[in-house]
């Protein structure tokens, strides 16, 4: 069985919408490209990591437009080792309309989406899900992912579409490896889907689990 990993860039009151261009999602949203001037080079190396060793992408259907619309006609420069690998790979889109998918490799997943994306899993080995808040959303409420990557950007906005908005079920996630910042001041947070929901306690009472030994 392979892995779902969701790589999201977010604002830290954890606003996701947007990030790479004014022309993203504009409607009622002022602060489409917030992204690019917090752009370092150690962020843009992490983003180039991620994506080594991606077999297949799983879009929603608005990030899978953008990308539709411009990685097939991106050839040399920086971003020619993206290009390389998101033309060349399987695109699964969730969608409830009818696409345009002339991207080449591209498949409209059904519509339980829960199952499809099961089947994606046990089809490959690392899928990655990109952008696409909507659908993030129902891979987080149905716990349908195995790692989270998270840019976590040094500004608040107050207004937009968030990673978690509200539908998500209580999760526990393992931190993979120790946060990295850039120059700046952007965080790079690494985590695993754990079992369980989160506990609770007291903080003012003492540990009665370490004094019984448990």
């Amino acid at each position: 069985m392979g892995l779902i990993r969701i790589e999201l860039f977010a604002t830290l009151d954890l606003v996701g919408q947007a990030p790479g261009g004014p022309d993203e999602d504009p409607v009622g949203f002022p602060f489409g490209g917030w992204q690019a001037p917090l752009l370092d080079e150690v962020a843009g190396a992490q983003v180039g990591a991620a994506y080594k060793g991606t077999d297949a992408l799983l879009l929603g259907r608005r990030t899978y437009d953008i990308f539709a619309a411009y990685w097939p006609h991106q050839g040399g420069g920086e971003d020619s080792d993206i290009a390389t690998l998101f033309n060349s790979v399987p695109k699964y889109v969730a969608s409830r309309g009818r696409p345009d998918l002339s991207w080449a490799g591209s498949t409209r997943l059904g519509p339980d989406l829960a199952a499809a994306v099961r089947e994606i899993r046990d089809r490959h080995e690392n899928v990655k899900v990109v952008g696409s808040l909507n659908l993030v959303q129902t891979l987080l409420r149905e716990k349908l992912f195995d790692r989270l990557d998270l840019w976590v950007h040094p500004i608040v906005l107050g207004v937009g579409k968030k990673v978690f908005d509200g539908g998500e079920v209580p999760t526990n996630l393992t931190l993979l490896e120790p946060p990295a910042a850039g120059p700046k001041g952007t965080v790079y947070l690494r985590y695993g889907l754990a079992g369980g929901t989160p506990r609770t306690g007291d903080m003012g009472a003492p540990d009665r689990g370490a004094a019984r030994g448990d």
